[in-house]
Parts: C-alpha cells; structure tokens; sequence
C-alpha cells in the first residue's frame, strides 16, 4: 500500500487528514545528501516505513529496551497530575508512532471532561493508520485530526493556539536523536504553538550506567539490528538501490563525551552500491560506516537550558524512582 493508499484509507475511515506531499521527496534529498557525506549519514525518520514500525513495536517490547516502560509506567503514576495542572482540550502528539502510550495521557483528560481534539503528527502514514481506529473507539465524540507530515520541518502548518488549553506532547526521548542545534531549532518551532496557557509536554531519557544503555540498542535478539537496516531496505523500494542488507553490520555504542548512543551500520567488505533513482553509486571500504541515528542522553539542567534559549520556562520536572527517565512540563515565560 502506498502512501496516498493509506492517506485514502484514512479519509475513509472518518478522520481529518492534512498530509503535506512535498515532504515526500524528502527521502531523496536526504540520502543524497548523506551518502554524498563524510562521514556518511542517514536521518533515522527513514527506519519507519510499515515493517520499521512493525520492528520499533518489537523493540519496546524487548527486555534490554527500557525507554517505552519506564516512560508508560511514568506516565501512569503521573498523568493525573499532568491534567491536574495542564486541563487539555487539545493533545498535539508529535511523532506519534502506533499511539500506544497515548492514552495515558488522553485518559484522564477524558476523565475530567475536558478533552476535544486529538492530533497525531507523524512521517509514517502507515503509523497513524494502524492507530486511528482503536483511538477513535476508545474516544468518541473527541475530534481525531491526523497529521501526516515531518515533525521536525512542518510543525508551521499545525492548527495555531486557540485560546483553549493545549499540550503539545513529544514522548519517546525523540528529541534524543537530534543534535544540540537541531534541538533549539526544534523548540523553536514549538514554541508558537503554546499560548499562555498551554504547555510541551517533553520525554527525556537520562544519563544513566552504560552496562544499561548499551544492550537497550543492540539486543540479544537482533532486533535492533533489523530495525536499523530496515533504513537500507527503504532505500532500495523508494530509491531503486541494490544494498544487500546483510553486507552491513549493525553497531551501537556509548560516545561518554557526548553523552550520547551512536547507532552506526558497517560495511563488512568493500563494495559499491548503485541507486538508480539518483543517479548515484556509493563506494563503501570495508569497515566503513553510516551514521544512521543519535540517541543522546540528558540531564535536568541541559533540559532547562534548552528550554530558556527557546524562550520557555520549566514549570514541572517528573522522573521515574531509578532516576532513568523524566517526563517535563513547560510553558512561555513571563
């Protein structure tokens, strides 16, 4: 099923959709661009076609992977408090995946009544398609307005503030995979679509012992490693490339000095990749690697500085008993 297929599929099942399609030639400018590098690169929004989302699932299930369980279970215990504090009309989810987490958060906002409007926002079509009809079943009368488009590029064309309480949501420590600017870009971007009375509702996950990190991204089982050339096998169905997936190793290690997981794929031998729909041919040296994503890892006080160079304030800091993942409340300041 392509794309527009499922964009159909969800205008028929009812919901709202507002895709953007120039953003889908973004796949080619991206890997043009990042295997044109050095070294080479890959954005990691490109592991999630339908079987990367499959495999991402598979991932927050594994034993090694405690990121998605510790938020869950975070966000359980908290989520009260967060629409104690923050009485949302509106959710705005950015990056939302399969929505698993989601109603955590939508839960008790429907409890207290005031819940109107639900926006998913996310770059995999078939994401939001797999999510849509539990959502809809299990909030009727709550407006389901879904968002197909890259989150770190058109949040400009998301519905502005309307005066009613709003949480931006953006779960999963996603802002992980970002580079410190990429990162202010982001909040910057965030930040016009807080009124004052709204706030962003940030997952983080902590600087923690790397005996932890380090298997949550490279598990016993091979995953992680599926799910990591899963990016390859994107680019030989949309791009006509001919990689052959198992000539690349998968490599993911903790850099302390950036306080950040790098997850890499290794040439095992040297070899010469063709993709056709560009034109291009990439020589790869054995031992030669993509960077293919950043999982950094924070601490409370990069997350308030951030945040002040946006222009936003820390209003409440929430993490779990380990100290291994934090859940945070911000708003404009005064």
């Amino acid at each position: 099923m392509t794309g527009q297929d499922r964009i159909q599929a969800l205008a028929e099942h009812g919901v709202e959709i507002h895709a953007f399609p120039e953003s889908w030639t973004a796949l080619a400018a991206d890997v043009l661009h990042g295997l044109s590098s050095t070294p080479k690169t890959l954005p990691p929004k490109w592991f999630y076609d339908a079987r990367g989302s499959e495999l991402f699932d598979e991932i927050c299930d594994l034993p090694e992977y405690y990121p998605t369980r510790t938020e869950a279970a975070l966000l359980a215990d908290v989520g009260a408090r967060i629409a104690a504090e923050v009485p949302a009309a509106e959710v705005i989810e950015l990056g939302s995946g399969s929505s698993t987490k989601t109603p955590l958060l939508l839960d008790p906002l429907r409890d207290a009544g005031v819940l109107r409007r639900y926006v998913p926002v996310d770059v995999s079509a078939a994401a939001i398609q797999g999510a849509i009809p539990a959502l809809t079943a299990r909030y009727p009368g709550v407006e389901i307005d879904a968002r197909i488009c890259d989150f770190t590029t058109d949040l400009c064309d998301l519905p502005a503030p309307t005066g009613a309480p709003r949480i931006v949501a953006f779960l999963g420590s996603t802002i992980g995979n970002l580079q410190p600017v990429e990162v202010q870009a982001f909040l910057a971007q965030v930040r016009p679509l807080l009124g004052p009375h709204d706030a962003l509702l940030l997952g983080t996950d902590l600087v923690k012992d790397v005996a932890v990190l380090e298997p949550a991204y490279d598990d016993a089982a091979g995953v992680t490693a599926a799910f990591n050339r899963n990016v390859l096998a994107v680019i030989n169905r949309e791009l006509q490339a001919d990689f052959v997936l198992d000539a690349f190793d998968h490599d993911a290690a903790w850099n302390p000095v950036l306080e950040r997981i790098e997850i890499r794929l290794r040439s095992v031998c040297d070899q010469v990749v063709r993709i056709r729909a560009l034109g291009l041919e990439v020589t790869f040296q054995a031992g030669e690697s993509i960077l293919t994503e950043i999982s950094r890892k924070f601490r409370r006080g990069g997350i308030e500085r951030a945040y002040a160079q946006a222009g936003l304030g820390l209003r409440s800091w929430f993490q779990d008993p380990s100290a291994w993942y934090a859940l945070s409340l911000a708003s404009i300041r005064d």
